[in-house]
């Protein structure tokens, strides 16, 4: 008896990231027509738009006019059904948003709340901005140079008000970037979309966590640290649960004292048509284990390295000449 045909699995959807929050407001989330007036900003020279406000860097005493050129504060993946056409939102621990703005990790001051009681033992701290880290050498006889300006800052200060002797330590946010195309098809494509469905981003790009962790975050951390160290300060770093997953695994230590960097994981939930900065994890690390964490890679053998070296030369030369040299 022949077997059974196993039934044939749908097609696998389409997928791609787009926007996650604009202006703060969850983009799925939007009517069509707040969606075009949006992107029908995008069209206007800059000097013709109109200022909006940042709601995470925003207070009822204070307004802050966002500053991200295109308003975009997050991106998070959307699939399309190769079968009906239809987009929806990812679920799950892939359709987490991917913080794009660092100004995304203000709401509410609950970084600096967190960091404070953490480390600090102070649940209000005050933060002070870009203080002066690194100075030039002295300049030579032949140098007329100014000593004493600072040539590296450490972005935020975390002080205890009124302490003596002074108690603070240093914070670091870090986002991801995201390869592509720049986003002006996507609010052209969003300025044309006829209906109230869910538009599907016209371009793939992806999160470049190699970009945004080994070559952005790991210099600063092998420049601030060591001296941080020797002073016997804490570096404190906040990262998205996506970014921070997809770092390497790091040794851990099981005490603040211990570590070098303290790294606060924050995650985003759904509320009342919004998404919430919530607190996830934190780990303790020294400086040598969040390096390796940050490379996220194991090199390779000698040998399959040189593999690789002959496989590009015959690539480029042909076989017969790579034989012969």
């Amino acid at each position: 008896m022949p077997a059974a045909k196993k039934p044939k699995l749908p097609p696998k959807p389409q997928l791609r990231f787009g926007i996650g929050e604009w202006y703060g407001k969850p983009f799925a989330a939007l009517l069509t027509e707040d969606r075009q007036k949006l992107a029908e900003i995008q069209t206007l020279p800059k000097s013709e738009k109109p200022v909006i406000a940042c709601p995470f860097q925003s207070t009822p005493k204070r307004t802050v006019a966002c500053k991200k050129p295109g308003g975009t504060c997050s991106f998070r993946l959307y699939q399309k059904s190769k079968q009906t056409g239809e987009v929806a939102l990812v679920a799950g621990e892939a359709g987490q948003l991917r913080t794009f703005c660092p100004k995304r990790f203000e709401e509410g001051a609950m970084i600096y709340r967190w960091v404070g009681e953490t480390v600090l033992n102070c649940a209000e701290p005050r933060v002070l901005k870009e203080i002066g880290f690194l100075e030039p050498p002295p300049p030579t006889e032949a140098q007329n140079e100014k000593s004493g300006e600072s040539v590296g800052r450490i972005d935020k200060v975390l002080i205890v008000p009124e302490a003596t002797p002074v108690s603070w330590c240093a914070l670091e946010v870090q986002t991801v970037y995201f390869s592509g195309l720049s986003m002006k098809d996507e609010f052209s494509a969003i300025l044309n979309h006829p209906d109230n469905t869910l538009p599907f981003p016209v371009h793939t790009r992806r999160p470049d966590y190699r970009s945004s962790a080994p070559k952005r975050l790991m210099p600063q951390l092998q420049i601030k640290v060591p001296s941080l160290r020797r002073w016997g300060k804490k570096l404190a770093v906040v990262v998205d649960r996506s970014f921070f997953h997809a770092m390497g695994k790091m040794r851990t230590v099981p005490d603040i004292s211990n570590c070098d960097v303290a790294w606060f994981v924050v995650k985003f939930e759904e509320a009342e048509g919004a998404y919430r900065l919530a607190r996830d994890i934190v780990q303790y690390t020294t400086l040598e284990d969040s390096v390796e964490g940050l490379t996220a890679g194991v090199p390779v053998s000698l040998e399959v390295f040189e593999q690789r070296i002959l496989k590009k030369l015959k690539r480029l030369l042909g076989p017969s000449k790579v034989a012969a040299d």
